[in-house]
């Protein structure tokens, strides 16, 4: 009696299928290729949203150098700070700071920027030294990566300026003066003068001459005349009229008399 065998059964399938494959996160781009940093924007834009790294300024929104670095950190450039250095005065706190960008891959320099900030600004005026120095510094990153970067910044969605470019009140509109005939429309007692017809009215302003002038420049380049009188009085030679000026002479011969001959007095 013959005995019957099992055959073996050949597997053709596995129940359970292969891991798709798992699409790796970009760590860095190359700025060289456009089809890279257009998905740098995307990136960048999400990344300044999320964290907060714009400011709106007059309804357009200018990214923070925070987010300046993070664009060019994913490229492999970061800021060098190559110096910083004081262009200020008696009257004024200002440094000017200078930044190069070094670009790790290639090991080259790729750009640079410069900036200034001074204690005049709007807002700075009981600013501390080191916070002028600093934001020198700052704004001079955030130019440096605007020098190179800022098609990628608009690209983004934002203004191709760094935020801290903005704090100058010069950005800021002027309000419009309210029309001569408004004035007059809401207050109808009011009589108005024409401007020609006051300055007619006024006695004409005799300016300081060329030859007064020149000479309150020679006599404040005397070595005893100090750096803070010498720029105070040039900052108003302009506003001074005739009379002004000839006493402004006599007082800067007094005093240069005076101090040439060992008796301090104030020019």
């Amino acid at each position: 009696m013959a005995t019957a065998t099992n055959k073996p059964t050949k597997t053709t399938a596995t129940d359970s299928k292969a891991p798709a494959p798992v699409k790796q996160k970009v760590e860095s781009y190359d700025i060289s290729r456009s089809n890279e940093t257009l998905d740098l924007a995307k990136d960048l834009a999400k990344f300044i949203k999320d964290n907060k790294l714009s400011t709106t300024v007059q309804g357009k929104e200018f990214v923070n150098v925070e987010g300046w670095q993070y664009a060019g950190s994913r490229l492999g450039i970061v800021p060098v700070v190559e110096h910083v250095i004081n262009v200020g005065n008696d009257q004024e706190l200002k440094y000017q700071a200078k930044v190069t960008l070094w670009d790790m891959r290639s090991q080259h320099t790729v750009g640079a920027g410069f900036a200034v900030c001074s204690n005049k600004e709007s807002g700075k005026k009981f600013y501390q030294e080191f916070a002028i120095m600093s934001m020198a510094q700052t704004r001079a990153i955030g130019k440096a990566y605007r020098n190179i970067l800022a098609w990628i910044i608009r690209a983004a969605g934002y203004e191709p300026t760094p935020a801290e470019e903005m704090d100058y009140n010069t950005n800021m509109p002027a309000a419009a003066p309210a029309p001569a005939v408004a004035v007059a429309a809401a207050v109808p007692a009011m009589q108005v003068v024409p401007a020609e017809a006051e300055a007619a009215k006024a006695p004409a302003v005799k300016y300081a001459t060329s030859a007064q002038k020149e000479e309150i420049i020679r006599l404040l380049n005397n070595p005893v005349i100090t750096r803070g009188e010498k720029t105070k009085m040039l900052l108003n030679i302009s506003k001074l009229d005739e009379e002004r000026a000839a006493q402004a002479i006599t007082k800067l011969r007094k005093a240069i008399d005076e101090r040439e001959n060992g008796t301090p007095s104030a020019a």
